[in-house]
């Protein structure tokens, strides 16, 4: 079951997520500012995790995204984004928040969809990014010591913009353990 604040429908394998404009989670390092009030659907999973989709959206305003999201609470989280970045290009962007949310943009997007999956393994989390959806490639891998039950799922933020639908396609949250977290299996 999937709950969480936000308008959402499920379309067959689709999960449709609206953006509300200007909100987004995000702990800001520089001044320490909360925003935590962004469009999320989720389940409550106790333990490791693989959380994958398809994600797909109009990038329309800096920062627009749809987002992988394990959230402990409103200052502790992982997320794996399909994010405009600053400087005008689509990326691969992953924001881990402990205390103070970091952001580290990764590869350059030239297309308008990309498949992605965040998973926890004890707590180690990553994630993973691919441009077909059979090769999975790592963005990213940390050590995040949470409590063993978190809010897994979509989040839909658009924190300068005016919001709009995110698509996640064949979107999954599965209670399993990764073998190899490095490799995504």
């Amino acid at each position: 079951m999937l709950t969480g604040n936000g308008r959402f429908r499920v379309e067959g394998n689709r999960l449709v997520v609206e953006a509300i404009p200007e909100k987004d989670f995000f702990v800001n390092p520089v001044d320490g500012s909360i925003t935590a009030n962004a469009a999320f659907v989720y389940e409550e999973i106790e333990g490791d995790f693989v959380c994958k989709a398809r994600i797909s959206l109009a990038h329309k305003t800096m920062y627009d995204a749809g987002v992988l999201l394990a959230m402990q609470d409103e200052t502790h989280w992982a997320k794996a984004c399909f994010e405009l970045g600053d400087y005008g290009f689509k990326s691969v962007c992953t924001v881990m928040t402990n205390g103070l949310s970091d952001d580290c943009n990764g590869i350059t997007v030239n297309q308008d969809h990309i498949w992605m999956q965040l998973a926890r393994t004890g707590d180690v989390f990553t994630v993973h990014y691919s441009l077909n959806g059979e090769k999975f490639f790592l963005a990213r891998i940390c050590s995040m010591p949470f409590s063993a039950k978190l809010k897994v799922g979509f989040e839909a933020q658009s924190p300068c913009g005016e919001g709009g639908e995110r698509f996640f396609d064949d979107f999954r949250i599965e209670k399993k353990t990764l073998t190899n977290p490095r490799m995504g299996e």
